[in-house]
């Protein structure tokens, strides 16, 4: 176990393509050995350039990178230790499973025998015993990927780097393959950094998610505390679905504050960035934080119109028009019955200050 349990370090990292414009910028980030983390966000972001630049492929600005408390910069790609898993799944089309897994291992000087073992072992992680011979394009999407994995693995590396690597497949694969990916995890206990800008994924995979705009992460959390907890409106609005109302800040006090939107109305909210009266806000509420008819008198209750009604099976989503705001989101459970959920109909909704963030002006 390293000193601190930094597995990982990137120490006030910044990178630019063109000397001019930063794409990483003041990036500080620490991995623990045996952690899953991604990287999430939209393109252009910044995430892939650092997944790059931990594996040897780019190069640094400013700052240090470190793997297990040494200094990484200077170390060749195939020098690091680390195992890659691509978009694209990088394997050699000429060479069957068995030679892709056989790749690395030879480039390693491993002898033989010892080879076999692994070999198998890697392939029984990913559920192909027996496909040894086959080619590249003799497999499906999803098998390739799994060769990918495996040939990733087969070295024992000490960090596992994977870059969309599901991005190729599709809805139904992609879902098992996560699982698949998120077992194996857990099942050998390696350093995996994984980047995607899929948000479901990132939270279904995930021990900790940094989330990344702009070259700088946003928020580094649980996928728990990043949902429940967001620390400002991008973090809001990239995971998940959000509600959101802009306003001013009327008054606060402790662990409530009163916001005032543009149609007079006063909202009580939980003052997350905020700190003062007259501040400006974006209010983020979940769509499951806010109830229909409550039984019980909540926080915030007020009356609005459905605008919309769709069926997805587990649940329908009804937009309302409520405080001003036509697109305001709830998901009802369709275990949940007479609540009057019909187009065109007035309804009483009403959340609690508590799941209701004031965060920064968006």
């Amino acid at each position: 176990m390293s000193k601190n349990n930094e597995f990982v370090k990137f120490d006030n990292v910044d990178k630019s393509y063109d000397g001019k414009t930063l794409v990483v910028k003041g990036l500080n980030l620490d991995i623990e050995e045996g952690e899953f983390v991604t990287m999430l966000g939209p393109s252009g972001s910044g995430k892939t350039t650092c997944l790059m630049m931990l594996a040897g492929f780019e190069t640094a600005t400013n700052g240090e990178i470190y793997l297990d408390n040494k200094i990484i910069s200077k170390i060749p790609p195939h020098k690091r230790g680390i195992g890659m898993v691509f978009q694209n799944y990088a394997l050699f089309p000429h060479m069957t499973v068995y030679e892709n897994l056989a790749f690395p291992l030879k480039v390693r000087k491993i002898p033989k025998d010892e080879a076999d073992k692994k070999i198998d072992k890697a392939l029984s992680m990913v559920s192909l015993q027996g496909f040894e011979t086959r080619m590249p394009m003799q497999l499906s999407g999803g098998q390739q990927q799994r060769v990918a994995v495996a040939r990733s693995l087969v070295f024992d590396p000490q960090l596992v780097l994977m870059d969309e690597p599901l991005g190729a497949l599709d809805k139904n694969l992609r879902e098992s393959m996560q699982y698949e990916i998120k077992h194996i995890h857990e099942s050998i206990g390696v350093t995996v950094v994984y980047v995607t800008h899929d948000q479901t994924e990132a939270l279904t995979m995930s021990n900790r998610i940094a989330v990344f705009n702009d070259g700088k992460v946003q928020q580094l959390s649980s996928p728990a505390k990043l949902y429940e907890e967001p620390e400002n409106s991008f973090v809001a609005g990239f995971i998940g679905e959000n509600n959101i109302f802009n306003g001013t800040v009327s008054d606060i006090s402790g662990d409530t504050c009163k916001v005032k939107l543009k149609n007079g109305t006063e909202v009580l909210s939980n003052p997350i960035s905020v700190k003062a009266k007259g501040d400006k806000t974006t209010i983020s509420l979940r769509p499951e934080r806010a109830l229909i008819n409550p039984e019980n008198k909540m926080d915030n209750n007020h009356q609005g119109k459905i605008e919309e009604v769709i069926y997805h099976g587990d649940h329908t989503r009804v937009r309302i028009n409520v405080l001003g705001n036509d697109q305001f989101i709830l998901k009802v459970p369709n275990s949940t019955s007479n609540l009057n959920i019909k187009l065109g109909n007035q309804i009483n909704i009403g959340w609690n200050a508590k799941d209701c963030r004031a965060l920064d002006p968006k």
